[in-house]
């Protein structure tokens, strides 16, 4: 049968596979050779007076060269099969996730991993805060009458359109260049996709209840509020979790502009120095952030929406 519910312990052992998947393929591209090493990591130079301690060469110049070296007498260069420098191993990442946070930063004024991801964390909350405000009732309002929604949906669907990206350097030249701009970026990314789903959300609410609400005397105020605001509450708590991880995704490009602080800058600022071990483990820790907020937001609707079918 399509879609069959699950055991509890079935549904704990495929949610582990799903990590469980991916790390294993990253370990095999990692630590088995044959599966994919293309260059060579040089242990020691040789005759070879470009090739440095420590940087890694393609394997057919290293071979080229190598095999020149023999043929005139001279010493061959050694190294050892590597991946390229932008994929570190898992166990190079999940030491850079701990020295991250413990190690200072090579610029005596940068901010700490733990300070960067902070500032990024506000940033995201007040936009979504933002966002939410002026989507969720306006959302609802155009779900639920139909001049509203005449009024608003065909800007809003025009507006969804335009990348919010594009609107970065009129957002530095209105808000100036600090987390103004990176805020306002998150709103419009998010704003007008959360009207138009919530009111389709809206639209959802079974007819039934509010024409029963009608029946019994109830006025327009009253069935939006006694009725439909609460049969629509729990699927527009789910679309403001799925909104929220929408936020994140926007944060990156936000940060991009005029970038000195922020998780962003910080994944930067290592790119530059070629530390993609820490590369990669602040784009886990943002990714772990998500996950828990998501998981902590479930539970919560669980406990608030419990009569709702289907609420986990």
């Amino acid at each position: 049968m399509v879609n069959t519910a699950l055991s509890k312990r079935k549904k704990l052992i495929y949610s582990l596979f799903s990590f469980l998947i991916p790390i294993l393929i990253w370990c095999a591209v990692s630590y088995l050779p044959f599966v994919w090493h293309p260059q060579v990591e040089i242990t020691n130079s040789g005759s070879v007076s470009y090739f440095q301690v420590g940087s890694r060469i393609d394997k057919s110049v290293f071979y080229l060269e190598a095999q020149n070296a023999v043929n005139e007498g001279n010493a061959p260069p050694e190294g050892k099969l590597a991946n390229p420098i932008y994929l570190p191993a898992p166990h190079e990442v999940a030491k850079a996730l701990v020295t991250s946070f413990t190690t200072p930063p090579a610029q005596a004024d940068a901010p700490w991993l733990h300070q960067s991801l902070w500032h990024s964390i506000k940033i995201v909350f007040i936009a979504f805060f933002i966002s939410s405000m002026i989507g969720v009732p306006l959302g609802i309002l155009c779900g639920f009458s139909g001049t509203i929604s005449k009024l608003t949906e065909p800007f809003v669907e025009f507006f969804r359109y335009l990348p919010a990206p594009a609107f970065g350097a009129l957002a530095v030249a209105i808000l100036g260049i600090n987390d103004a701009p990176k805020i306002a970026i998150i709103v419009i990314g998010t704003l007008f996709q959360q009207i138009l789903i919530i009111a389709n959300t809206t639209r959802m609410v079974d007819r039934g209840l509010v024409e029963a609400g009608f029946t019994l005397g109830t006025n327009k105020m009253k069935s939006l509020l006694h009725v439909v605001i609460p049969a629509a509450l729990p699927d527009i708590y789910q679309n403001q979790r799925v909104l929220l991880g929408w936020a994140w995704t926007y944060l990156i490009v936000s940060e991009l502009i005029g970038a000195t602080s922020g998780i962003t800058w910080f994944i930067t600022q290592q790119a530059r120095y070629q530390n993609f071990d820490n590369v990669y483990a602040a784009i886990l820790i943002i990714g772990i952030i998500g996950l828990a907020c998501d998981f902590i937001l479930m539970k919560l609707g669980e406990r608030m929406f419990k009569w709702k079918q289907g609420a986990k």
